[in-house]
């Protein structure tokens, strides 16, 4: 049977797309390009859907337009696929780069089957993951206001000696100074009223977290991750939002290799080397899990606190959760015996936990679904 899809691939901007088309019937490939905008995109979907004799898949790379790109093509009657730029094929040798090669180039890929498709979340999904990653944003601000503070203190002579930072022994100490320069007086006023302001935002959006993991759609399924030993609301409810689909990862590696925990390799014949982790993929999780991985460097015993989070838990949850204290808190102790680097050592232990994470999910929707078949 004659292919009759009609394969449109994007060079996506702020402004404008590149666009690169190839109509089934034709021979040469038609080039153009559209306003980023909502009317101008749906305008040309609907086109090219009327002159396509067939279907319509159009594909762009994950990038500055997100996923609401997606959503408007789609919208508009045609698939849409969102390619991750990592994973697109590249020469070497290629030296020339430009907005209308990219759209072709990307066309003869998607054509060929040679694309790697993102799973793209639904707009609810997506909105309660800018949430949590608001938060982020607003503790690097306030770490970062803080920072500038400190140093400015030093480069005028106040250095604090008597205990950690930002404790309120530290908080009353910075208020008692007073500069000998009614001009340093305004400048230092300014920073720290950023950082009250900076506090006071983190702590509001720190609400609105806490709201969003207690609602009917979170509540359950973060209660079951806080069964883990070193996971709590909001380390919850950030790896599910960031993650917010675990059964697109057939096996437990697919996810570990997401989230860039497996070591490097370039092994070739009968020589074979290993180097450190990818980093691919999703970096918030990736290091969310290898602060939790933390929390294994001393043998296993729940707290009162983590028994009281179990509190109405199912024993199925209870009992994963365990053998991952169990085993995660043995295996780090393990490789810290056998004078392996403690970064390297707690690297390993996130590589695990994530593999306990995905099973627990994955358990969890498996009996959802069997409830609701019956």
């Amino acid at each position: 049977m004659e292919n009759i899809i009609t394969y449109v691939a994007m060079d996506t901007h702020k402004k404008q797309h590149n666009i690169a088309l190839h109509y089934p019937a034709q021979e040469e490939i038609v080039e153009f390009t559209v306003k980023n905008t909502v009317r101008d995109i749906k305008k040309m979907a609907k086109k090219i859907r009327r002159h396509a004799p067939g279907q319509v898949e159009f594909c762009y790379e994950a990038g500055v337009c997100g996923f609401t790109l997606k959503r408007r093509i789609e919208d508009a009657g045609c698939k849409c696929m969102v390619i991750a730029p990592s994973l697109v094929p590249r020469k070497p040798g290629e030296r020339v780069k430009t907005d209308r090669r990219d759209a072709k180039k990307l066309l003869m890929f998607f054509k060929a089957g040679l694309l790697t498709e993102v799973q793209a979340p639904d707009a609810q999904a997506e909105s309660a993951r800018e949430m949590t990653r608001l938060r982020e944003t607003a503790k690097e601000n306030l770490k970062r206001i803080r920072h500038q503070i400190l140093k400015f203190l030093t480069r005028h002579g106040y250095v604090y000696a008597d205990g950690k930072h930002w404790t309120q022994k530290h908080i009353t100490w910075i208020r008692t100074i007073e500069f000998t320069e009614p001009m340093l007086t305004k400048v230092f006023d300014n920073y720290f009223n950023e950082m009250i302001y900076a506090i006071g935002r983190l702590e509001n959006i720190d609400r609105e977290v806490e709201l969003l993991a207690g609602s009917e759609e979170y509540k359950e399924i973060v209660e079951l991750m806080c069964c883990f030993h070193g996971i709590k609301t909001l380390t919850a409810i950030t790896v599910i939002t960031e993650i917010f689909e675990f059964g697109r990862f057939k096996t437990p590696r697919h996810l570990m290799s997401y989230l860039g925990l497996t070591p490097s390799e370039e092994s070739s014949g009968e020589k074979e080397k290993k180097g450190a982790i990818t980093k691919a993929g999703n970096k918030r999780v990736r290091r969310l899990l290898n602060e939790t991985a933390w929390h294994y460097r001393h043998r296993y015993v729940p707290s009162k606190v983590l028994k009281k989070r179990r509190e109405g838990q199912p024993q199925w949850a209870v009992e994963i959760a365990d053998q991952a204290g169990r085993r995660l808190s043995k295996r780090h102790r393990d490789l810290i015996n056998k004078n392996k680097m403690p970064c390297k050592a707690n690297i390993a232990v996130a590589r695990e936990l994530a593999g306990f994470i995905w099973f627990m999910m994955t358990q969890y929707q498996a009996r959802i679904n069997t409830k609701d078949a019956v």
